[in-house]
């Protein structure tokens, strides 16, 4: 994942710059699918740390390179955060005191403004030699077992307490004290007066005193931008835009032989490297609206937890080796290869209109037949061949 992650991320500053990176990562839409195309659980709240791990890996030696520097992480990494950020500061030359200050704010915001049952645990902040910075981090309900992500980018942000969110992921449940929200401001501004004047005891009297009537005043509060993840971990018809699915396919069938022939001589993986291929370049080259089915990107390299299918380790390992050599090749001025992706994508959108195609059963069940020659892998080993698998299944019915 370090290395795909990476690569994937070096075409998109290649192509578009470092702060068009920075613009997808704060998208909560395009970060499930950049994960799920990574082949981790399509559905996962791992997911944010699986991608801010695989960043961190994968770019810190090209930081120097690349200007983008990823800090933090989970846990104990998350609270390193601020001096990481100083010592970037000091090597590039940027006000890294401030950064490290910003990070703090942001954490405090999500964790003390924002009250909505969910507590850090990941912090993940992504900062350009230009002072440009995004802010990924995530907060997990112990007892419901569910997660929340909150997305931040430096572009834009006018106040750390007025709407300062760029998004956040998450099923709403419960009542939540937001009071970063915009409509918050005179109650943080009565806040502050009430302290001058009153002093914390007094306060808390009159909170008391009020309690009953609140309850009864109950408003809705309006959602932020947002991505809900269903509960289920298999990838359903209704997870995927089946129209999209079949615009990829058919373009990795249509330009395959034309721009990728060297590619296709290798026996075995050739043609289903281009499929996965194809839906790499649209997470290099789409916009915003075409991510919101993000399962669809996990049928690029399968999952981990074997859904929608085990990840082909000979087809990911393809996937890196090509979007490697292009991203190579385009360092010194040769664009062919990363120019045949973006004619991928461009075909894929062209062809969704009127093409068809299997349904998702079928190509599920295609994968999961071709695993084994592929080097199907999950976290419960490797795949068997199709026979000993039907064995097995059976034996298991059997007993």
């Amino acid at each position: 994942m370090a290395r795909l992650g990476a690569v994937i991320s070096e075409a998109i500053v290649i192509h578009y710059g470092r702060d068009e990176l920075l613009s997808r990562l704060a998208h909560p839409f395009w970060f499930q699918s950049f994960g799920a195309v990574m082949g981790m659980d399509w559905h996962s709240s791992g997911i944010t740390t699986s991608v801010i791990g695989a960043l961190k890996r994968g770019l810190t030696p090209m930081a120097g390179e690349l200007g983008i520097h990823v800090c933090g992480g989970r846990g104990k990494s998350s609270r390193q955060t601020p001096d990481e950020l100083l010592r970037v500061g000091n090597r590039v030359g940027i006000d890294g005191e401030g950064l490290a200050q910003t990070s703090r704010l942001v954490a405090k915001v999500d964790s003390a403004a924002v009250q909505d049952g969910f507590d850090l645990y990941l912090h993940g902040f992504i900062v350009t030699d230009d002072g440009n910075w995004v802010v990924v981090q995530q907060g997990m309900n112990g007892d419901k077992r569910q997660a929340r992500r909150y997305h931040w980018r430096s572009q834009g942000l006018q106040s750390f307490v007025d709407s300062p969110h760029a998004a956040v992921e998450g099923r709403q449940q419960g009542e939540i004290v937001n009071l970063a929200d915009h409509r918050a401001d005179a109650s943080r501004k009565g806040q502050l007066d009430l302290l001058a004047t009153l002093g914390p005891d007094r306060i808390l009297r009159e909170i008391v005193a009020l309690e009953p009537a609140r309850a009864k005043t109950k408003t809705v509060q309006p959602l932020l931008p947002h991505l809900i993840m269903p509960t289920h971990h298999d990838v359903r018809l209704e997870d995927i835009n089946m129209k999209r699915l079949h615009g990829t396919l058919s373009a990795a069938a249509d330009r395959g032989p034309k721009d990728f022939e060297g590619l296709l001589l290798t026996p075995g993986v050739g043609a289903r490297t281009v499929n996965a291929l194809a839906m790499v370049a649209e997470v290099v080259h789409g916009a915003p609206c075409r991510f919101s089915d993000p399962a669809r990107f996990s049928l690029a390299h399968g999952g981990k937890d074997r859904h929608p299918f085990p990840v082909p380790i000979k087809v990911y390992d393809e996937t890196i080796r090509v979007m490697k050599s292009a991203v190579c090749r385009a360092r010194f001025g040769r664009e062919e290869e990363l120019q045949a992706l973006k004619r991928l994508d461009d075909q894929a959108r062209r062809l969704e209109h009127y093409v068809t195609g299997p349904d998702l059963k079928e190509i599920v069940a295609g994968e999961f037949h071709q695993s084994h020659e592929w080097g199907g892998r999950s976290i419960f080993g490797c795949e068997p061949p199709p026979l000993q698998q039907a064995q097995e299944i059976t034996k298991s019915k059997r007993d």
